[in-house]
């Protein structure tokens, strides 16, 4: 299957570099431990999903592409500022393949270059001097924060709902990948329906993305993932797949979950049980099949959109965003 992403960077390849350009100089600074630490973050790379959203939202739209360059590098370094802050919270040690930058130059350089990225990325939207941009990716940055507190305050505990869940990860992932799309129609002076109809596909797509994300942590190839499988059961994150094993639990896998879970005690295989009672009771299958609705709602959304190759091109991303295997 082609990777629609790598399709999207070709065709906004100029596009990227001014993007790529506008990174380098803006994480720039004269304090040493910023830049080391920026240069390790650029060299880990990245798939570039929000900041590409924006580019091509705007495109499409045939908007302002110097100003949706510097809106694209602000959604990059708001996403990133989140990583780094989420990967202390969740005391992560790998991401893309390699350590996170909290276990190479510790948890206090990595908050401290998240709140500096927040920053610059205020000063960005600040830059652009239009107020609907600043309140879209200011309220998007909010809602972040929010997300991260909803999803602390439900780990380990078997009682979080499905609703619980959806709110997270609206907050945590989707709410950026909305703001990424809702930009481009707002920097090329549509009308509000484009506006919404964008923010609706990155909202859809967003919460597609983190559920398979999400199914992935129990399911995935380690070395394509990227990362280590089974990271969201070591944390006791309650997702997806969990829920839909819980609601079908016998009372002895009621017993299994509350320990794993609630109690945190885990023992050696017990990630293998885990992913047995999950394939018992196809809760991958059924997390698929939720991630799914919402890929069907994103293709909805962007309905409204002119006609032409982006469209094509995001159109199959939610293809992409669904059959992935990282």
């Amino acid at each position: 299957m082609k990777n629609p992403v790598e399709e999207i960077s070709l065709l906004l390849q100029t596009d990227m570099d001014a993007v790529n350009t506008i990174i380098l100089q803006r994480m720039d600074s004269h304090v040493p431990l910023v830049n080391q630490l920026a240069g390790y973050l650029i060299a880990a790379g990245g798939k570039r999903i929000r900041p590409l959203l924006t580019l091509a939202s705007t495109a499409i739209h045939n908007g302002d592409m110097s100003r949706a360059h510097l809106l694209a590098a602000c959604v990059e370094f708001i996403h990133t500022a989140t990583l780094l802050h989420d990967d202390v919270v969740d005391e992560s040690d790998e991401r893309r393949g390699q350590a996170t930058a909290n276990e190479v130059f510790g948890n206090q350089a990595s908050v401290l270059v998240g709140d500096f990225l927040f920053s610059r990325s205020f000063q960005m939207m600040v830059d652009d001097g239009n107020l609907d941009i600043l309140r879209i990716l200011s309220d998007a940055s909010a809602i972040i924060a929010q997300g991260e507190g909803l999803q602390l305050s439900s780990a380990n505990n078997i009682e979080t709902s499905m609703d619980d869940y959806m709110a997270i990860i609206k907050a945590k992932t989707a709410a950026l990948f909305a703001a990424a799309c809702e930009v481009g129609p707002v920097i090329a002076g549509g009308h509000t329906g484009q506006a919404e109809a964008m923010a609706e596909y990155g909202l859809n797509l967003g919460i597609a993305f983190q559920i398979v994300d999400d199914v992935l942590d129990y399911s995935a190839n380690q070395k394509k993932l990227g990362k280590t499988v089974g990271d969201d059961f070591r944390e006791g994150k309650i997702t997806a797949p969990v829920l839909y094993a819980l609601e079908k639990a016998d009372a002895e896998e009621q017993e299994f979950w509350t320990r794993v879970i609630n109690a945190n005690q885990k023992n050696d295989d017990d990630l293998d049980h885990a992913i047995a009672l999950m394939r018992k009771h196809k809760a991958l299958e059924q997390s698929m099949g939720l991630a799914q609705d919402y890929a069907d709602k994103a293709l909805e959304s962007i309905s409204i959109a002119p006609d032409g190759e982006l469209k094509d091109l995001l159109k199959a991303l939610i293809k992409f965003t669904i059959n992935r295997e990282y």
